[in-house]
């Protein structure tokens, strides 16, 4: 059987700005050294899933960049990632105008060999997931179209698409984000003794042939919105319950939580499973240099070098500088793209990285961030969302954008 990944590169990533303005979501970096792109191209690789696709639009060079230089498979064991950008045809001259529309205009592609399976993916989710295990279910089922799910409580649910399914897990209704307590009660999980929703996590696996046609027959944009649910009604469409950690990375808070849950002795989801590795660019950087510091429960990326006092909570990531006497809590420091070697490469004279005894709390510090000495970075006594020259604040964290430069003293 022939299968292909296709993986959806999102939208303008409005709702994690700043992290966004430079860069797609799935170019976010995430767990210190990887992309968030990492996960559906791992996820699939693990599964035997060896043709991805990756469909992208916004602020996409830094996501092409790490593609290119990432995942270059060898001319005999065969498989690609390929991306497909929005681009100007003679029969369309507009951007992509959801996923649907992403999809559609992008079929001529990934269809260029015989295909029998698209698994449509999102580019901007922290989840593991043997991907076969979902094909086998869909084969099984004789589906058309299969639905991973995952199971929410009813606080959860009315944020969110839930799918109402029988006794067979055949999906007979679909409601995006319900909020009344008698279509709550109906669209209430059969299979569970304790009260249970299924949520759509975007995970999707599609016959090529029920693909194609209803995309010809459905002009709408987006899928959640208009393909699925009219799918539900003349198609055989099933649930696939996927019980496991699954995180959407779509706000900053989410992207700040789902980070610092990593540093958990036993975190809910663990790069460290080595029968299904996240795979990410190799970049061949030293490892962190620790001249002295106090470091509790902190995800350390390579190439840093730290001489604070103390960090707790914390992710690191490349090439990360930090001060002495520098104190650092329940943040997340991107790092650096380069080293300076020794000589200051910018016009404020302030180095890369964090200087000596600053104090960040509840913060997120973009890549290249020039700190100076002296500074305080905190959300404390400031409204759970401002825009300033030097910073964001989004859900009640404090954003440092990228090659943002700090002057000493600066009391943020």
């Amino acid at each position: 059987m022939n299968v292909v990944g296709l993986i959806l590169g999102g939208g303008a990533g409005s709702r994690l700005q700043p992290l966004t303005s430079e860069r797609s979501k799935p170019a976010v970096p995430i767990a210190g050294k990887y992309r968030l792109v990492d996960i559906p191209i791992s996820n699939c690789i693990n599964s035997g899933i060896r043709k991805i696709f990756l469909l992208t639009q916004f602020n996409s060079v830094s996501l092409h960049q790490h593609i290119g230089t990432t995942y270059r498979f060898d001319q005999f064991s065969g498989g690609h990632v390929r991306i497909l950008a929005a681009e100007q045809t003679p029969d369309s001259e507009g951007w992509f105008q959801g996923t649907a529309d992403a999809v559609r205009r992008s079929m001529r592609y990934f269809t260029e060999e015989a295909v029998d399976l698209v698994v449509i993916l999102s580019g901007d989710q922290l989840y593991r997931m043997d991907l076969q295990d979902v094909i086998k279910a869909h084969v099984a089922h004789q589906a058309d179209l299969t639905i991973s799910t995952k199971p929410v409580v009813r606080a959860e649910a009315s944020s969110l698409g839930i799918m109402q399914v029988d006794e067979m897990g055949q999906i007979i209704h679909f409601a995006e984000k319900p909020d009344d307590n008698a279509q709550l009660d109906e669209l209430r999980a059969p299979l569970y003794e304790d009260e249970r929703y299924l949520a759509s996590m975007g995970i999707y696996v599609f016959n090529i042939d029920v693909l194609k046609k209803l995309l010809r027959e459905n002009n709408e944009t987006d899928f959640g919105k208009h393909i699925i649910p009219g799918a539900i009604s003349s198609y055989k469409v099933y649930s696939y319950i996927f019980d496991d950690y699954w995180e959407d990375i779509g706000s900053i808070r989410a992207f700040w939580t789902a980070n610092l849950a990593l540093t958990d002795a036993l975190p809910s989801f663990s790069f460290y499973d080595m029968a299904a590795p996240i795979y990410t660019r190799m970049r061949y950087l030293p490892p962190s240099k620790i001249n002295q510091c106090d470091l509790t429960r902190c995800l350390l990326s390579e190439g840093c070098i730290i001489t604070g006092k103390r960090i707790d909570h914390a992710v690191i990531g490349l090439r990360a500088l930090v001060g002495e006497g520098t104190e650092i809590e329940d943040s997340i420091i991107m790092g650096a793209d380069y080293y300076e070697h020794g000589k200051v490469e910018h016009e404020s004279g302030i180095p890369l990285g964090i200087g000596k005894n600053c104090i960040i709390k509840q913060a997120i510090i973009d890549k290249n961030a020039r700190i100076g000495d002296g500074v305080v970075i905190t959300p404390e006594g400031k409204p759970a969302d401002e825009i300033s020259d030097l910073y964001w604040m989004r859900d009640g964290i404090m954003v440092i954008p990228r090659n943002t430069v700090i002057p000493s003293g600066t009391v943020l």
